[in-house]
C-alpha cells in the first residue's frame, strides 16, 4: 500500500481535485513552456511534438490546446519568453556597463551572443517563423522591445558623435549591427567557427573573439559617412 493514500487505497475528492485544479492558476502553461524547453534542447525542433510536451508536463494529450491551441501556438509562446529574456538580458548588461555609448552599445551586442549561447534552442525558434504564429501581436511586440536596445542604444552612440540616429543612413548602419552579431551567434552556435575556436570552451570563445568582433564593428557603425553621392543599390528594376 502506497503510504501517501489512506486506508483502503482512495485519496479522497477534495484531494483529487485539488490536484487536478493545480493548473488552473497557470501552473499548466508555465509547465508546458518548461517541457517545450526540454524537448527542443534534447531533440530540436524537427523533434518537437505537442503530444511529448503534455506528456513532459504531466497532462494528457488534449490539455495544451486550452492554453495554447496547437503546436504553433505553444512555440510561439515560447519564442515570445525567449525575446523577453533576451531584452532582460540587454537590459541587464547595459545596467552593468558604463554610461558611455560606446559601451552601451558594445554591451547590448555582448548580451545578444550570450544569450544565443545559453539559450540555443529558443534561440534558433525565435527566428523560424515558418514554425510560429504569421502576425502574432505579443511575438511582434517581444521582437521590437529586445530590438529597440540594438536601436536605441546605436542612436545614442551615433548622436555622441554628431551623427544622425534617424532615417536610410541609420537603418543601413542598424542592419549591419543586427546581422553581425546574430551570424556570429549562429556561426558559432553551427560549430563553423571551430576552426578558430580551438581547445577554447564555447563561452570563453564567444566572449573574447566576440569582444573583438564587436570592436572592429563598432568601427564600422560609428564612421563618418563619405560625402557625395550614393551609389544606388542594385536591384531588379520596376
Amino acid at each position: 500500500m502506497r503510504a501517501d493514500l489512506p486506508p483502503g487505497g482512495k485519496r479522497p475528492r477534495r484531494a483529487i481535485a485539488r490536484q487536478a485544479g493545480s493548473y488552473h492558476h497557470g501552473d499548466l502553461r508555465q509547465a508546458l513552456l518548461d517541457a517545450a524547453r526540454s524537448l527542443l534542447d534534447e531533440r530540436g525542433l524537427e523533434g518537437f511534438t505537442l503530444r511529448e510536451c503534455a506528456r513532459r508536463a504531466g497532462v494528457s494529450h488534449a490539455a495544451p490546446a486550452h492554453h495554447f491551441g496547437d503546436a504553433a501556438g505553444l512555440l510561439t509562446a515560447f519564442a515570445v519568453s525567449g525575446f523577453q529574456q533576451l531584452s532582460a538580458m540587454m537590459q541587464a548588461y547595459r545596467d552593468k556597463a558604463p554610461p558611455a555609448p560606446e559601451a552601451q552599445l558594445r554591451a547590448v551586442g555582448l548580451a545578444y551572443i550570450d544569450f544565443a549561447i545559453g539559450h540555443r534552442a529558443q534561440f534558433q525558434l525565435m527566428f523560424r517563423y515558418d514554425r510560429l504564429l504569421p502576425g502574432d501581436a505579443g511575438l511582434e511586440r517581444a521582437g521590437s522591445e529586445a530590438a529597440g536596445h540594438l536601436s536605441a542604444t546605436l542612436s545614442g552612440a551615433l548622436a555622441e558623435r554628431g551623427l544622425d540616429g534617424r532615417g536610410e543612413d541609420f537603418e543601413r548602419r542598424l542592419l549591419l549591427a543586427w546581422s553581425a552579431v546574430h551570424g556570429f551567434a549562429t556561426l558559432l552556435l553551427e560549430g563553423r567557427l571551430d576552426g578558430w575556436r580551438g581547445r577554447q570552451s564555447v563561452p570563453v570563445f564567444a566572449s573574447r573573439a566576440g569582444d573583438d568582433v564587436l570592436a572592429v564593428l563598432e568601427v564600422a557603425l560609428l564612421a563618418v559617412p563619405p560625402a557625395g553621392p550614393r551609389r544606388r543599390a542594385r536591384g531588379r528594376a520596376a
